[in-house]
């Protein structure tokens, strides 16, 4: 490790990211807007999809809750990063794919029903299971588990958040979808795009309100959270193919597992861990990179699938 650094990390457990209150009312509205946005675009159909292909269902539940939770808690180790790395990085990898898959699954010319109703059912699982392996990894790790005894963190309180933000909105919008189909389309055009927007817009003014601390501890967790990314799509990708999906299936997996609803995770940073230093710098890290990477591997795909038609169109 750099030496400059080394002061950073045993300190980055200490700091506070300054966070006002009307911003994380903000930050609420903006998450339970994109998990609106989400249901809008669900229809009942979506879980019916899924309930006729449980096994691939299935996997992709294995991948998200219990494999890539698991995965993580051994690279903060092999890692060895302070506790609130560990835990930022733990809160993300439990946190439920978001719509972005869906888009970026549509790029990469995946498998978008597939997509959809995984993601449909990961946010509808990961309301109970969130909480839970949060709780369960975090007091297992060696120095995480000292900052969650600090905090008193209790996955009841953790679980009613998650559902205040997840469910709601998600019943909400499948409601609207059912009812009126019409409105919920054009709405889910604007809904989605405009929530992702106001999180981007909070994690700008979050980060400039504490540019000082991101400048100095933004190295700390850099490594950590693209290495932990593509620790996330690696494993999305192989579970695919070593259970042998087809291609689209194996994109619309890859984008599932991989990417997460990091605006969830910092959520609960501020609501639950007072802004503890690196889990928000994880967080928010998280965030931007898991998007840069998920583009460039959608944009991959999407160039190596119109070479391969263009091939076969001269051919």
């Amino acid at each position: 490790m750099i030496p400059d650094l080394l002061p950073l990390v045993a300190d980055v457990d200490s700091i506070k990211i300054a966070f006002e209150e009307g911003s994380l009312t903000t930050l609420k509205i903006v998450i339970g807007a994109i998990l609106f946005g989400i249901a809008l675009d669900t229809r009942l159909e979506d879980f019916a999809v899924a309930a006729r292909r449980p096994g691939t269902i299935a996997i992709g539940v294995v991948a998200q809750f219990l494999l890539l939770p698991a995965l993580t808690f051994g690279l903060t180790l092999l890692l060895d990063v302070r506790g609130s790395v560990a835990l930022g990085m733990i809160l993300v990898a439990c946190c439920p794919p978001g719509n972005v898959s869906n888009i970026l699954t549509h790029r990469a010319r995946g498998d978008v029903a597939l997509s959809v109703s995984m993601t449909a059912v990961g946010n509808v699982l990961a309301i109970f299971a969130m909480p839970l392996n949060v709780a369960f990894w975090g007091a297992l790790h060696p120095t995480g588990k000292a900052v969650l005894e600090d905090i008193e963190l209790s996955a009841w309180d953790m679980l009613s958040e998650i559902a205040l933000v997840i469910g709601l909105p998600f019943v909400a919008g499948i409601t609207i979808a059912r009812l009126w189909p019409v409105v919920a389309a054009r709405a889910g055009k604007v809904v989605g795009p405009v929530a992702f927007l106001g999180l981007g817009a909070v994690i700008v003014v979050g980060v400039a309100n504490n540019w000082s601390i991101f400048l100095d501890y933004i190295g700390v967790v850099v490594i950590a959270v693209f290495l932990h990314d593509a620790l996330a799509l690696l494993l999305g990708y192989g579970i695919a193919k070593a259970t042998r999906l087809p291609d689209s299936s194996t994109r619309a997996m890859t984008f599932e597992v991989g990417i997460r609803n990091a605006g969830l995770g910092l959520l609960l940073v501020f609501t639950y861990f007072d802004g503890l230093g690196g889990m928000a710098l994880v967080a928010a890290w998280w965030g931007i990179w898991d998007i840069i990477a998920g583009l460039a591997v959608a944009q991959w795909w999407r160039s190596r699938t119109t070479t391969r038609r263009s091939q076969e169109a001269a051919a």
